[in-house]
């Protein structure tokens, strides 16, 4: 009767088993869903070359692990222990239910299977505590890496990049690695020895139903085999669906003002259901092999366990085996569920590790401006001299930018630039910042070459107000600091009052203190200019360079800006962008651009003589005086 009992429990635990595994096929499904980076999308395969190949990715992926090699070997060397104290369970069992028909004592083998189950578990959650422990470094280091190198990128591969993307290789791919650099890889090791063993266990105790169960688990992973192709394929299209769902999203939500302003939100949610839509279809697609694959795991246990029950039971009842190696063969199946289970689980971690490593890889490829964060000597006084001479610029894909142009703006003057839109002004700008180095020609700083100073002195020396005028989500003050964190109060308080925003800080009941909001929308268009120049003036700059500072500023506000950059060009050398002539016409110097080259340079006065363009600009501002206009 005991020995019966024992066989019951062991049906039972079979089938306790079987539902493990059931949840185990949900989860290799579920996480081959998420993984999109591994075999879903041809794009992002590890593949290509030697750095990105497969063998390439591992070692990379091991590079990330590498200054964490003893607590993985530690927790390598507990998890094959925790994997041995449990293969030695069935054993254990054998020896208890031989005691039970000889009639010897069970206190031994009793003790023996008790302390190998608490000793197997202990040293389970031991290893995954140690593993999640060095995964999470092994994820900051990443991402301070990753993070590093986003923020030094150079201005021409984030125009060729998508922010969010850029975004998902710290986040969401790093993560990836977090088990991959740790459980995958002992997964793997754990599953593939666990299995190794279980196999050598089972000959061990009967050859004949060995042969049963691989022979049955050959068949099973031939048809999985099959399968798996036709699961990543569906996989890729439920994936991209939902991709457009987020890219619908982001673009309508981006762009949540224009959408309202233009009552189009009922079409843009026609759309992003559209997309939803297609990734319902596609996840009933998934729905149906995912139960496929439930089932199937479920025979790639029941059928072993059946086939040794049967056959077993019947040699067992002809005494060619012994009852209590066939209770320990069973417990010998029901252990192998966990080594197999773990080495599919660990690939399967591990491929979307080598997905993740690449498009991580594809970061570390991306050109960036490795001099920024070289020590600047302290700025002077002193108002340099600018001078481009004969540069060309042109951005991929598009026609010349800036075609041959050269101008000076003399040192401690006002030099405006005017011209149509897409002239190149903007594009100077960017040049003298050093964001895009030009195709030829060259720009000089107090006669110097910018090329050949470091980006830290060129951005130091030259201050720049952009034209959408920026804020970052914060407070006014962290704001106006955020270029300058060493400004004094006393310097604070006199941009504000030449900015004109020392009544705007009054007025807020927590003053400095408001929140600006994100991208500064709390503020309107005219503050957030001033705000922008505030910042820029605060930091001193030899040269101080304005793209429409003033387009949103009220006639009065303008004025008090016009009174702050004359005060500013007394003590460094002002280059100004204006399509508002009002801006410009007291200007030292205006230089006149059409199509990327200097159509014509001189004062206002002189320029409505001899520019028929600058003449042209000015009377569809009225600034033309009567006698020039006839």
């Amino acid at each position: 009767m005991l020995v019966n009992a024992v066989l019951v429990n062991a049906v039972l635990v079979n089938a306790v088993l079987v539902n493990a595994v059931l949840v185990n096929a949900v989860l290799v499904n579920t996480v081959l869903t998420i993984s999109r980076t591994t075999h879903g999308h041809p794009a992002n395969r590890c593949r290509g070359t030697p750095r990105t190949g497969t063998i390439g990715c591992v070692r990379t992926l091991l590079g990330y692990a590498k200054d964490h090699w003893i607590a993985l070997s530690v927790g390598l060397v507990i998890a094959l222990a925790s994997a041995a104290a449990n293969l030695a369970q069935p054993l254990a069992t054998k020896s208890v239910v031989d005691a039970l028909a000889d009639g010897s004592s069970l206190s031994g083998p009793v003790v023996t299977l008790a302390v190998l189950v608490v000793v197997g578990s202990l040293l389970a959650a031991l290893y995954t505590f140690l593993l999640d422990r060095t995964a999470e470094k092994v994820v900051f280091s990443v991402r301070r890496q990753l993070i590093g190198r986003l923020l030094r990128l150079r201005i021409p591969e984030l125009d060729k990049s998508a922010p969010g993307d850029l975004t998902a290789r710290v986040t969401s791919d790093s993560t990836l690695l977090q088990s991959a650099t740790t459980q995958a890889l002992i997964s793997i090791v754990k599953g593939v020895a666990g299995g190794v063993g279980a196999v050598i266990v089972m000959f061990t105790l009967d050859a004949r139903l060995s042969g049963l169960t691989l022979g049955s688990l050959a068949v099973v992973g031939v048809v999985m085999g099959v399968l798996l192709p036709k699961i990543r394929r569906v996989i890729t299209r439920a994936q991209e669906a939902v991709g457009a769902v987020g890219a619908g999203l982001d673009r309508a939500l981006g762009a949540a003002r224009t959408v309202k302003a233009s009552g189009a939100e009922a079409r843009e949610e026609a759309a992003v259901t559209d997309a939803a839509r297609e990734a319902m279809r596609a996840g009933f697609a998934g729905a149906k092999y995912s139960a496929l694959v439930g089932g199937i795991m479920n025979l790639a246990f029941s059928v072993p366990f059946l086939l040794v029950l049967g056959a077993g039971g019947l040699w067992a009842a002809t005494g060619s085996l012994e009852l209590s190696t066939l209770i320990a063969f069973l417990l010998t199946v029901f252990y192998m569920t966990e080594p197999l289970g773990e080495l599919v689980q660990g690939t399967t971690t591990l491929q979307q590790g080598l997905g993740a490593v690449k498009r991580i890889h594809e970061v570390e490829e991306l050109a960036i401006e490795t001099d920024v964060d070289q020590p600047v000597e302290a700025v002077g006084d002193g108002a340099p001299g600018i001078a481009v001479h004969n540069v060309k610029f042109q951005y991929a894909g598009r026609s010349a930018a800036l075609d041959g142009v050269s101008f000076e703006a003399p040192a401690g003057g006002r030099t405006a630039l005017v011209g149509p839109s897409g002239a190149g002004k903007t594009t100077l700008f960017a040049l003298l910042q050093r964001f895009y180095e030009p195709a030829s020609g060259l720009i000089t700083v107090d006669g110097v070459d910018i090329a050949k100073m470091t980006r830290a002195e060129v951005r130091r020396r030259i201050g720049y107000v952009e034209q959408d005028a920026p804020a970052l989500a914060g407070t006014i003050e962290s704001n106006l600091r955020y270029a300058a964190p060493d400004a004094t109060d006393e310097e604070l308080t006199e941009v504000l009052r030449a900015t004109r925003l020392d009544d705007l800080v009054e007025r807020l009941p927590d003053g400095l203190d408001t929140m600006v909001g994100t991208r500064g929308l709390a503020l309107s268009g005219g503050e957030r200019q001033r705000l922008a120049i505030a910042r820029a003036l605060l930091r001193r700059p030899q040269v101080l360079l304005m793209d429409e500072a003033t387009s949103q500023l009220d006639a009065r506000n303008e004025v008090a800006l016009r009174e702050a950059i004359d005060q500013a060009a007394e003590r460094c050398t002002v280059l100004l962008i204006a399509h508002r002539l009002s801006t410009v016409v007291s200007a030292d110097r205006i230089v006149v651009l059409e199509r990327g080259r200097v159509a014509a340079t001189g004062t206002h006065d002189e320029l409505l003589s001899a520019s028929p363009l600058y003449r042209e600009l000015a009377a569809s501002q009225l600034l033309v005086p009567e006698a020039v206009e006839q």
